[in-house]
């Protein structure tokens, strides 16, 4: 039983060192609450670009993490468009996401361009790029500039303004805090910090 006892203590000892090894203003930062979408469920937010290293570096993080996220937290990706040329990719992340087919083309997209030095950033790249992917070129083009992907794009320019992004991976959860790689010091961590922001907001 003693035994028992010193194990609990310096387990609940730990846990909480561990959460306060998390703080404000080093591994995250506090926002002026932003508007989220997600009604009565958390919402985490993933800035990145399809172009940038340190995203594709973090994707099998996220892609573990989204295994065994809560169930009270909604997964959003925002593409994020720092240069004209960065729109193509956001336009094809949004089309594709309305064709039903992100998933399966998500990592492709990723593989590509850093393990395959594809550009992919023009339009007629990209369509040649997911038809030899099995995606109706003509339909992919027509969802590529309609009005729907129009908007989502402008949506996630607002986005990345109002929640001052100065670069990616970064990741906003609840509206309220925003964290990355460089604050975090590693992805593994960064998906902690997560863990912890989503437990503060959690307990709310």
């Amino acid at each position: 039983m003693k035994k028992l006892l010193i194990f609990l203590f310096l387990f609940v000892n730990s846990a909480f060192l561990y959460a306060a090894d998390f703080t404000e203003g080093t591994h995250y930062k506090k926002l002026q609450q932003q508007p989220t979408d997600s009604g009565d469920k958390i919402e985490v937010l993933e800035f990145f670009w399809y172009g940038c290293s340190h995203c594709f570096s973090f994707e099998p993080f996220i892609k573990s993490w989204k295994k065994t996220k809560p169930a009270n937290v909604e997964f959003v990706r925002v593409p994020a468009i720092f240069r004209p040329d960065w729109e193509v990719q956001a336009r094809a992340y949004y089309a594709l996401s309305n064709m039903g087919v992100i998933e399966d083309l998500h990592g492709k997209i990723f593989e590509a361009i850093n393990k395959g030095k594809k550009q992919l950033n023009k339009i007629e790249l990209m369509a040649d790029f997911v038809e030899k992917n099995g995606v109706n070129r003509k339909e992919f083009i027509k969802e590529y500039n309609s009005f729907s992907v129009d908007g989502m794009v402008r949506k996630a320019k607002k986005k990345q303004k109002a929640y001052k992004i100065q670069g990616v991976p970064s990741v906003a959860v609840n509206g309220k805090y925003l964290t990355g790689g460089s604050m975090a010091g590693s992805y593994d961590n960064l998906i902690k910090v997560m863990n912890h922001l989503i437990e503060k907001e959690s307990k709310k």
